[in-house]
């Protein structure tokens, strides 16, 4: 609080020399009588009382960082008034401060005009063809956030004194090695927060395992985004960091010990008040109000999201936009990619790689309406802000997210079903949409997986690993190869079957089976219909591909006694 008051009244003894005119008569009337003399000191006073209060609503409601360039429009503003105001060389004199406060005005509105060189340059990405092919022995994040919400909302009981919250914003991040989606409970108006004074804790839940039922984790929290005044977590941060630039919402990080804190990202405008580039964390304990900032470089091991979703998309619009400059990005358009709105948090969406690592993924299309094709996707360390832009096979035309969107819908058209958070993986080397797929009450039915190149290749399953089973059949029988790279060598073997495994997924059976030569097949009723019959003990002839997976598809099969 010491802080915006000290600013407050800097500013306004500035601003009170200012307005008020050095002077101490009135100017002469009409009869040519000199004005009564003015009681200066009474303006002073009266002048700086009034705009110190202006100044600290002003800063105190909206937040804003207390640097020089914040105060433009109130410059402007104070310096009109002040020439109005004066009278002979004084006024000369703060008219010439008026017209550089109108200069400052123009050069803070008119920056977007100038720096989008600037722009595209600090959001430049590496840039690849194709990611690396998924790890089918694990299991990608694919619970949506809808689902997850849906069942925390019912597990709410669990809170104390329940009336006093609600719900706040679900976030994914790694903890001791699992997937989860956190989600804080937050006070659900101003006099819950008189009464409560505390947030109870937060509701964590697997972002892998659909059946997974969410855990309510008590840890008070005293600074928060629904508190208000000077426990409000935007304001408490805002006066221990009164110059910084933040973009993006705070948001929660759990460490391995489940010890929450609310992390927000800042860092420097491009030029003037324009643009953001991103450079570190403030990161509050909002038990304590323990404030630290940090650096990307800096961050603690825990903090899987560091870099805001907001500041993310904010950086894909100018990697697409940008490229050729401003002018461009409004008239020729040329090489000009729009990122997709179709992300779950601020138009991208936040996963975790082969590696681990938690990413914002983005697709780009084209600005051209009507078509649906992806220009290339995105994928931004959440922790460095480093961005690769991968362009896709330049061959193959892939399909962007709202047309795997589309192909969901109508899918399913008779039961109303709709797919969200679509996400693009490179699955046995064919680059595919993975998308969790809803009900009309945001109940979770199935997931859903498409070639982005080849969209009649496409299956759909109760979990993301049985999806998976079923789209290697459907990529051999599309006649796609499944190891991303085109060389797994087609063998004959024949043999007893000794193992037999039947699992339904979707409209089809997955059927796995162990063979007398110690070896596992994985074969769809689809690709083979009489495999549904295959038992223990069976003869059979079959024709594979050589993946060195666990589980080798089977491209032909035969089973003695049946045609």
């Amino acid at each position: 609080m010491g802080s915006i008051i000290g600013f407050s009244l800097m500013v306004a003894i500035v601003f009170t020399l200012i307005i008020v005119p050095f002077t101490t008569n009135q100017p002469k009337n009409k009869k040519g009588q000199k004005g009564v003399r003015r009681n200066q000191a009474a303006e002073y006073i009266g002048v700086f009382v009034l705009t110190s209060i202006v100044i600290f609503v002003c800063y105190y409601l909206f937040n804003i960082d207390r640097t020089i360039s914040s105060l433009w429009f109130l410059l402007l503003v104070v310096t009109i008034i002040g020439a109005l105001l004066a009278r002979g060389r004084e006024q000369l004199v703060k008219g010439v401060i008026f017209l550089g406060s109108l200069g400052f005005m123009v050069y803070i509105l008119s920056a977007f005009l100038f720096n989008a060189d600037e722009k595209f340059s600090a959001s430049k990405m590496d840039e690849q063809v194709e990611i690396k092919a998924f790890d089918e022995t694990k299991t990608p994040a694919s619970v949506p956030p809808k689902f997850a919400r849906n069942k925390m909302k019912k597990a709410f009981g669990q809170v104390p004194n329940t009336s006093y919250y609600e719900l706040g914003e679900l976030q994914i991040q790694k903890i001791d090695g699992d997937f989860v989606y956190i989600a804080p409970v937050e006070f659900s108006g101003f006099f819950k927060w008189w009464n409560g004074k505390t947030t109870p804790g937060y509701f964590k839940m697997s972002a892998t395992d659909a059946s997974n039922n969410p855990k309510f984790v008590k840890a008070e929290m005293t600074y928060s985004p629904s508190a208000y005044l000077n426990k409000d977590l935007n304001r408490f941060i805002r006066n221990k960091n009164p110059n910084l630039i933040f973009y993006g919402e705070p948001r929660l990080e759990i460490d391995d010990d489940g010890k929450p804190f609310y992390i927000r990202t800042y860092g420097h405008f491009i030029s003037a008040r324009d643009g953001f580039d991103m450079k570190g964390i403030v990161m509050v304990d909002p038990a304590s109000g323990a404030t630290k900032k940090f650096t990307l470089d800096k961050v603690p091991a825990f903090v899987d999201g560091a870099v805001s979703p907001e500041a993310v998309s904010l950086q894909n619009s100018y990697f697409g936009k940008y490229i050729h400059g401003f002018w461009n990005s409004i008239f020729g358009k040329k090489d000009v990619k729009l990122p997709s709105d179709e992300g779950t948090v601020a138009n991208v969406s936040p996963i975790f790689d082969e590696d681990g690592k938690m990413v914002y993924f983005t697709d780009f299309t084209s600005p051209k309406e009507g078509v649906d094709s992806m220009l290339g996707y995105s994928l931004t360390d959440a922790r460095t802000g480093k961005a690769t832009y991968y362009t896709g096979i330049l061959e193959e035309s892939y399909m962007d997210s709202q047309a795997a969107l589309q192909i969901i819908e109508k899918k399913f058209i008779e039961k109303k079903w709709s797919g969200e958070m679509p996400v693009l993986y490179n699955f046995y080397g064919e680059a595919s949409w993975l998308t969790p797929v809803l009900d009309s009450n945001g109940f979770l039915q199935n997931y859903f997986i498409v070639s982005a190149a080849n969209p009649e290749i496409s299956v759909f399953a109760n979990t993301p690993n049985e999806a998976l089973k079923l789209y290697k059949t459907a990529l051999q029988r599309g006649g796609s190869s499944v190891d991303g790279t085109s060389n797994a060598e087609e063998k004959s073997t024949s043999g007893t079957v000794l193992r037999v495994f039947k699992e339904k997924a979707g409209d089809a059976s997955v059927i796995s089976f162990y063979l007398d030569n110690h070896q596992n097949y994985i074969v769809s009723s689809e690709n083979a219909p009489l495999a549904i019959y295959l038992d223990a003990g069976d003869k059979v002839k079959l024709t594979y591909l050589d993946t060195g997976d666990s589980f080798m598809p089977v491209k032909e099969l035969a089973i003695e006694g049946l045609q």
